[in-house]
Parts: structure tokens; C-alpha cells; sequence
């Protein structure tokens, strides 16, 4: 099922199931919680009040405390930067300050004068997990889109600057439950022409061993975010820019780049 959430012409706030271009509402307030219940409600959503996607606004799908990223797991983008795969799992993190929804803008800062964008399998975790408790878990999927100014981060030498600023981690449309997320076309398009455009098949890291590989350095919980690494063909964005990126079974998510 493909979760939501979104707000309406009055304001209201509501987490819902999107079934076309209708979103049946739910009478629970987060996207974790609905999908721990969802075997009580699975056959009879469609009984329920429903609002057309084209008239609200979405959302975020979750509030993370943190979003822990991965970079260099694509055997593909390895190729292309004529890397060796690495050992274990490259971290880094973003804050929840950067978290945006589908169709708000990104802010091009003053700061930087090469934007990126990398296209995202995003996991979301869906119980506390800590290095006591990962050998038996679930996760849900999104999409997200790791912006970052690429010339503070080779300035830097570290990533925590060129990775945070505000509006840098996209994140939505939607979030999945039942896909193989080992099996999923990724791509990315800017004003519509494709940039990157590759497989989840090609990670180095399945998200299951990104899980138990952080969940034993930090504990993550309800909501938490992991980026899994990004496909080759990294490209720049400009102001007015319109980026997409889409996962197979997941949906499109889509926003355009403004000035500050």
C-alpha cells in the first residue's frame, strides 16, 4: 500500500492511502503507526472518507529524528568514478531540518556554486532498532533526493556543511510497504531529460545490511530516515530548475529549484 500524507484546503492534517488520485483517510496520525495497523484496516479503506490528491497538499510522510545516509553504494557509480567497492558502509547524516515534501521548493544558498541532486532509494524505519534488537525487523520505502553543494564538500574535506543546509533532502511522495527494494528502477530527470537511471539491484549494500550495519552504531527510531546511495550520472542543478526522481514502485517525486 502506498501511504500519505497531506493537508487540506482547511488546514487540516491527515495521513492517508493513496489509491489512484484518491487518498482514503485514515483516523491515525502518523504514517508509522497506520502501517503497524494496516492488517486491521486493509480490506475496508475504501469505505472510507476519501479526498482527491489533485486538491491537497502533501507532506513529508514522517518527522525523522535524524537521517543517516549512505554514500558510494552503487556498483555503477563506483564504475563510473573508478572506485573499489568499499568494505563497509560509507555514513554521514543529514539533519531533520532538511526535510522537505514533494512540489516545495529547493533554496539555492548563497553559499555554494555547484548544486547537486542524487537520486535515493529512502528507508523508513518503523520500531526503535538498536544493535540488541536487529536481527528481526520491518521497513517501509520512500524516495529522497540528497542535495548537496558539491564544491563545500570538496572544500570541506568532511560533509556535514555541503549536506545540511535547509531544504536539502526531499523526501515522499509517498511511503511503500510490499516492494523488493533489491529490484526497483531508479532514475532522475531534470526538466525532464533523464540523468541517472539504474537499478536498486546494483547496491553494494542491501537496506536490510544498511540497517543491521547502523542500528549498531545508533539507535534509530520510528520515522528515521536512511538514504541508500545514489546512481551514476550526479548532475548540477540551476535556479528554476524542475528535478524528479522516480522509483519504480513507489511513485515520482518532483520539485523545482529557486533562488534564496
Amino acid at each position: 500500500m502506498k501511504y500519505i500524507r497531506y493537508k487540506t484546503s482547511n488546514e487540516e492534517e491527515y495521513v492517508g492511502i493513496l489509491d489512484s488520485d484518491k487518498i482514503y483517510r485514515l483516523t491515525i496520525p502518523s504514517i508509522v503507526e497506520a502501517i503497524s495497523k494496516q492488517d486491521s484496516f486493509k480490506d475496508t479503506f475504501k469505505e472510507n472518507h476519501y479526498d482527491l490528491l489533485g486538491d491537497v497538499d502533501i507532506l513529508a510522510p514522517v518527522k525523522p529524528t535524524k537521517v543517516v545516509c549512505v554514500g558510494l553504494n552503487y556498483k555503477d557509480h563506483a564504475d563510473e568514478l573508478e572506485m573499489t567497492l568499499p568494505s563497509e558502509p560509507l555514513l554521514f547524516m543529514k539533519p531533520s531540518s532538511t526535510v522537505i515534501s514533494t512540489d516545495t521548493a529547493i533554496i539555492y544558498p548563497e553559499d555554494t556554486d555547484k548544486l547537486d541532486f542524487e537520486a535515493e532509494l529512502g528507508i523508513v524505519i518503523l520500531s526503535e532498532i538498536d544493535r540488541n534488537n536487529n536481527e528481526d525487523f520491518e521497513m517501509a520505502y520512500t524516495i529522497i533526493n540528497d542535495v548537496t553543494a558539491r564544491d563545500l564538500q570538496e572544500k570541506d574535506g568532511q560533509w556535514t556543511r555541503s549536506k545540511s543546509f535547509d531544504t536539502f533532502c526531499p523526501t515522499g511522495p509517498v511511503v511503500v510497504t510490499d516492494i523488493n527494494p533489491s529490484n526497483q528502477r531508479i532514475y532522475s530527470k531534470v526538466n525532464g531529460e533523464i540523468k541517472q537511471d539504474s537499478n536498486t539491484k546494483n547496491m553494494i549494500f542491501s537496506p536490510e545490511k544498511l540497517v543491521k550495519y547502523i542500528s549498531n552504531i545508533m539507535t534509530l527510531y520510528p520515522g528515521d530516515l536512511i538514504a541508500t546511495g545514489t546512481p551514476p550520472g550526479i548532475d548540477h542543478l540551476e535556479v528554476g530548475d524542475v528535478i524528479s526522481i522516480g522509483i519504480e514502485e513507489i511513485g515520482i517525486l518532483e520539485n523545482i529549484v529557486k533562488g534564496v
